[in-house]
């Protein structure tokens, strides 16, 4: 846990121009937004500390010297200038958060994009959750810097300068003593971030936390729940959210401490200005207009000043936002194409490894010099005990991992020598743990594929059996899928797989364990269906019912990384090898079965 921490939640600094010029980029096609914004800031920024300059007026110019007129005249000209603030600041918070949501957009999209690019390898050592919270969290950070970080940032240093402005003008030396308290306020500022800092980065670390948990518990639920774990993992959740409570309430404590204590030096602020400036007063050197408006410029100058702070603590979660976000970006992770891919124009179907090695970790390799040939519409078997590598062949042979050493060819071509897309249109797959989506049944067949047709999804329905349980349902084919097709039987969700991979009508077609968690009447409807399915096809077929695969035309048995036996069903148990011994043992768990 403290080598995640390390790695992907600590603060950096509040700026960082490096991250700043790439957050930048995205702002770019919206320049004409920010140019807007900033102008605005320029107006909204000026009419504020107008108004204390037009109440000094009001008081020295009309009513010391009791003219009704005059005052009733700068009245007017006070609730104008209200107003055109109030109008301007409509449109300044309009723009802003309009270019906030414009960039959120592009950032979430693009991170979106690069993760589905991203090879499986990537996903196989990073938890899902940390990545949700890159996608919502870490990026409404970064909205939270283009709504109100980056551009109000500008209003405020621009307040700032007007009042300095507008301070100057009518008397320096109240000036001065009216920001002999700034040292200390900058002081306690510059405490107060460095306290923040550390705490931002906890807060951040323990909602990662959170987010992780409760996407995998959730996943898991009916795990969990037919285990009775509910007490133990509500347990572990309370201490993670508590350390989450804990972190924000030692947030709030630094805030309920900084922003009395900004009040209370303001007020030190305004104390010395009330006996300066009245002194000043008393003895006609000042007009107590000037004074009145010293109280006002004094109440606005310090009200920039927490928003500034406020500022900092979103440009430094911001930057840390923006350093996981980018570190995500950055993170090669690819399963690449070669810059001038070969094409597969007229697929045959052909198999070849030659000589394969393959580990996912570094020197543990799970395939060891694997040679096969599957020729074209040949239907070929593979089995072995769990972890002998079965499914690990599959995974290379789609390029979902590269291999170590070896080649691996499709038609005669070398799978690395292709486009990875082109090659997996080729491929369709059925595995044992079926994915749904959100969705109907059509969108899931189909996959929302342009180029499939109704009338090819509910043909493959059709051929694999889906279609007879399809009709008896109220919408058909248009029936909603809950998440991961919770509504649906395993044995459906089984055939809906079937039917999506026929419908994308592939030359190769493989079969993980496809039949492995369905019953006997489904299974019989399955195999009636691959025999339809399989014609004219290459089909690798991975199975433990060795009962399926006795028609396969070759049989390779697997142990350890190898393959130990190749053959047809006859010939292997003729062998009294490897293969026999599986069918041995599982025709005497039949035998048994059949018993009881």
């Amino acid at each position: 846990m403290a080598q995640e921490k390390n790695e992907d939640e600590i603060l950096g600094k509040a700026y960082d121009a490096k991250l700043m010029k790439r957050l930048l980029t995205f702002i770019k096609p919206y320049k004409r937004y920010v140019i807007f914004a900033i102008l605005l800031n320029i107006i909204v920024a000026a009419l504020g500390p107008l108004r204390p300059y037009l109440t000094k007026i009001a008081i020295d110019d009309y009513i010391v010297n009791k003219n009704f007129t005059g005052l009733l005249w700068i009245t007017i000209a006070l609730f104008a200038t209200l107003f055109f603030q109030s109008a301007i600041q409509y449109l300044l918070t309009y723009y802003t958060q309009y270019l906030g949501q414009k960039t959120i957009y592009d950032i979430r999209l693009k991170l979106f994009s690069h993760t589905q690019r991203l090879a499986i390898k990537f996903f196989d050592k990073t938890p899902i959750g940390r990545l949700v919270t890159r996608v919502t969290n870490d990026i409404e950070s970064l909205n939270e810097l283009f709504s109100s970080g980056i551009i109000m940032i500008f209003s405020d240093v621009f307040i700032i300068l007007w009042i300095l402005g507008f301070m100057f003008f009518m008397d320096w030396k109240l000036s001065f003593v009216s920001l002999s308290i700034l040292p200390v306020l900058i002081y306690g500022t510059f405490l107060f971030r460095r306290k923040v800092r550390d705490n931002y980065r906890d807060v951040r670390f323990h909602l990662a936390r959170l987010n992780s948990y409760m996407q995998e518990h959730i996943t898991g639920i009916s795990v969990m729940q037919l285990f009775h774990k509910e007490k133990e993992e509500l347990q572990k959740f309370s201490g993670i959210n508590g350390d989450h409570k804990k972190a924000n309430i030692e947030s709030i404590f630094y805030y309920a401490v900084f922003y009395p204590g900004v009040e209370f030096i303001s007020s030190i602020a305004l104390a010395l200005i009330i006996w300066y400036g009245g002194g000043e007063v008393v003895h006609n050197v000042l007009t107590l207009g000037t004074l009145f408006a010293f109280l006002q410029y004094t109440e606005m100058f310090f009200r920039p000043i927490r928003d500034l702070s406020e500022k900092y603590n979103i440009m430094q979660t911001a930057m840390a936002s923006s350093e996981r976000v980018f570190k995500l970006l950055d993170d090669e992770t690819f399963i690449k194409n070669p810059e001038d891919p070969k094409f597969l124009n007229s697929v045959k179907g052909s198999i070849s490894f030659e000589n394969v090695s393959f580990a996912y970790n570094k020197d543990e390799f799970v395939l060891k010099n694997i040679s096969l040939n599957v020729n074209p519409g040949e239907t070929v078997a593979i089995v072995g005990a769990t972890g002998a590598g079965k499914t690990s062949i599959i995974n290379i042979l789609t390029r979902f991992y590269d291999i170590n050493s070896g080649c691996i060819r499709v038609d005669g071509i070398d799978i690395r020598e292709l486009n990875k897309h082109d090659l997996r249109k080729q491929i369709s797959i059925v595995l044992q743990d079926v994915f749904l989506f959100s969705g109907t049944i059509k969108s899931n067949i189909g996959m929302n594929n342009p180029e499939i047709t109704n009338e090819q999804i509910q043909r493959a329905a059709e051929l694999v059996g889906a279609d007879k349980f399809i009709q008896l349902l109220p919408k058909k084919y248009d029936e909603e899928v809950k998440e991961r097709g919770a509504t649906l039987s395993v044995g459906q969700k089984q055939l809906i797989s079937f039917a999506r991979a026929l419908a994308f009508n592939p030359q190769i077609l493989i079969l993980d364990e496809a039949t492995s968690s369905v019953d006997t009447e489904t299974e019989i409807l399955i195999q009636q269906a691959i025999e339809k399915l399989l014609v004219g096809r290459t089909a690798i077929v991975i199975a433990h019912r060795l009962s399926t695969i006795q028609n396969a035309d070759k049989i390779l048995v697997m142990h350890k990384g190898e393959i130990k036996e190749t053959g047809n069903h006859q010939e292997l148990l003729a062998k009294r090898g490897i293969y026999y011994r599986l069918y041995q043992l599982q025709y005497k768990d039949q035998e048994i079965s059949k018993v009881i």
